[in-house]
């Protein structure tokens, strides 16, 4: 993402490297696959997930995992009982999303 002077604008909370920025990018596409939630709502949850962690090394332990299952772990709160993509998530309790207020909401919704 980047603004009209041509410098990036961040979005997330926490320095990244190229590699965990790709981590995110498929996080963010997952949570709007497989549950539903916008990009503004993906951004903030993981911001919520690694405020305060720096993530820009090159062998970030978070890369050992893909999208997925990131996704799934951030939005249930590491409470996942089925990983099958097809499995039946009606009854599953999402881990609240971070208040509208708080700085983890960097993409207007």
């Amino acid at each position: 993402m980047h603004s009209s002077s041509g410098d990036i604008v961040r979005i997330y909370l926490m320095p990244t490297s190229t590699d965990v920025d790709e981590l995110l990018s498929d996080i963010r596409d997952e949570m709007a696959t497989a549950l539903g939630v916008s990009d503004a709502e993906a951004v903030a949850r993981i911001n919520q997930q690694w405020q305060g962690q720096d993530l820009s090394g090159d062998d970030e332990i978070v890369l050992h995992e893909d999208g997925y299952f990131w996704a799934l772990s951030i939005y249930f709160g590491g409470n996942v009982p089925d990983w099958s993509p097809d499995a039946d998530r009606s009854n599953w309790m999402p881990k609240p999303a971070p208040p509208r207020d708080s700085p983890c909401w960097t993409l207007p919704d």
